[in-house]
């Protein structure tokens, strides 16, 4: 056992230790274990007190507005139309988040599901010293989960934590998780990277999570997670839990990610996607069998657009992407969110396997074409969709969206309400049918609207499930 002096001379290393990987260069800070069992015995305050004053509280009111039916117990009908369908009425409703200040003019980055309430909403910020501010919205991505807010009426420089390389993370580095968990206030939490580029539970096309064991609960949504040099490398959003509570599981979006809807913010530019102009699937083991590859590890090129940017750096159907700019990529998912931290105008080099041989292809990375006025329309008239706007498929649009490639008219979106909102339509929707019809294109479907109906039999596909809906005129 260690004589006093002994153990005097070990805390005194690892005090120095924990100097250098609080105030040190953030990835050589990472790299030292704890010398010792004594040295385990030192604070995560210093960080805490560096960090903590950039995260804060975001509470949101809004009006918005619920619908009543009759038919609302039954399931098959709230499946598709869920709350939205009946006579309409107004409700106060109250939710509570977190949120990091990344600017020092008071721009707040936060979650999209914690800021949406729809209908007339009042957002309010509360700092960790407890000072209170209005909150605009001047930002929000639904596919990402981010949202960005401007404090209002702030005159003083505000606390800020300023964004780590993301990339720079590996499995067991340290982090601590700060928010408002159950709003009972500041919490901080420690923990490790569990994993890294986790891509299974986003619904996006182009997101991926670090994975933490620092507990994150209800309400630590938009909070920070921050390293052992006081940076910001990812805004907690998602748990995994059965009860509600943490289980050790959390999700955080990556910084890199992040920086996009930052600097976007600031310079109040549109943040634009890039556009492959591809098809890409996870590499099964089945598939990857098939094609004389050792592991399933990668994204599989199923097609290929004609005068997209992937066929322009001559990418082939069945070719396997397994690098983008040298980092690997497990999945579809991973090589999408790479294009998007890469970012419009940018050149990319992607490392690929075709017919089991190595080869690398640069592509240009550009927003994908926008549909023409002639493509759009915005729906007015006696019908179910009154209110929606819909557009004529492309290509470029059904990668926009995550939608299989297929033809048809797509509800972009429909208007607070209106008759289709009131029905339950949604972005995303694909109108196949009117009567006994098929809908080729908007055209097509505004010459089928103009004919009144006593009952309107639709047909609608959504997330690849075909309803056959009757809609009374």
């Amino acid at each position: 056992m260690p004589s006093h002096r002994a153990r005097s001379w070990l805390l005194r290393v690892a005090a120095i230790t924990f100097a250098f990987a609080s105030h040190g260069p953030a990835d050589a800070q990472r790299r030292i274990p704890p010398p010792s069992k004594e040295a385990v015995q030192f604070s995560f305050a210093p960080i805490v007190k560096q960090t903590a004053p950039a995260v804060v509280n975001v509470y949101v009111r809004s009006r918005v507005q619920s619908f009543t039916s009759p038919f609302a117990d039954d399931p098959v009908f709230r499946r598709f139309f869920g709350d939205r369908f009946g006579q309409p009425t107004e409700r106060q409703q109250n939710s509570l988040g977190s949120g990091v200040i990344v600017s020092p003019n008071g721009i707040v980055v936060t979650n999209t599901h914690v800021i949406k309430g729809g209908g007339q909403t009042e957002i309010k910020v509360v700092l960790a010293d407890k000072r209170e501010f209005d909150a605009k919205l001047i930002l929000q991505d639904e596919k990402t989960d981010i949202a960005v807010l401007r404090i209002e009426g702030g005159d003083a420089k505000f606390p800020t934590l300023e964004l780590e390389d993301s990339d720079n993370l590996e499995v067991g580095d340290l982090v601590l998780a700060i928010g408002n968990p159950f709003g009972v206030g500041q919490t901080v939490t420690q923990g490790i990277v569990s994993a890294l580029a986790r891509s299974e539970i986003s619904q996006s096309e182009a997101q991926v999570f670090i994975q933490t064991d620092a507990a994150i609960n209800p309400g630590n949504s938009g909070g920070a997670l921050v390293d052992m040099a006081g940076r910001l490398v990812g805004i907690n959003t998602a748990i995994f839990s059965k009860s509600g509570g943490s289980h050790g599981i959390g999700f955080a979006i990556p910084s890199n990610m992040v920086r996009i809807y930052v600097d976007s913010a600031l310079s109040g530019r549109k943040v634009e996607r890039p556009w492959l102009g591809a098809r890409l699937e996870a590499l099964t083991r089945e598939v990857a069998e098939g094609l004389g590859l050792d592991r399933a590890s990668g994204a599989l090129v199923t097609r290929v657009w004609e005068k997209g940017p992937a066929a322009e750096a001559g990418l082939q159907p069945g070719d396997v992407i397994t690098l983008v700019d040298g980092v690997e990529v497990a999945d579809a998912r991973s090589v999408l969110y790479r294009l998007q931290t890469r970012g419009v105008g940018n050149r990319v080099r992607l490392d690929l396997l075709r017919k089991s041989r190595p080869i690398s292809l640069t592509i240009s990375l550009r927003a994908a074409p926008a549909p023409s006025k002639d493509d759009i329309r915005d729906l007015k008239g006696a019908h179910p969709f009154d209110g929606a706007r819909v557009s004529n498929l492309s290509n470029a649009l059904s990668d926009e969206l995550g939608l299989e490639d297929q033809d048809g008219v797509v509800v972009l979106g429909v208007r607070t309400g209106s008759t289709a909102q009131r029905l339950g339509f949604q972005a995303g929707d694909i109108i196949v049918q009117v009567g006994r019809e098929q809908v080729a294109n908007v055209v097509e479907l505004e010459r089928m609207l103009a004919q009144k109906q006593r009952t309107w039999q639709l047909g609608i596909n959504r997330g690849g499930r075909l309803l056959q809906l009757q809609v009374q005129g």
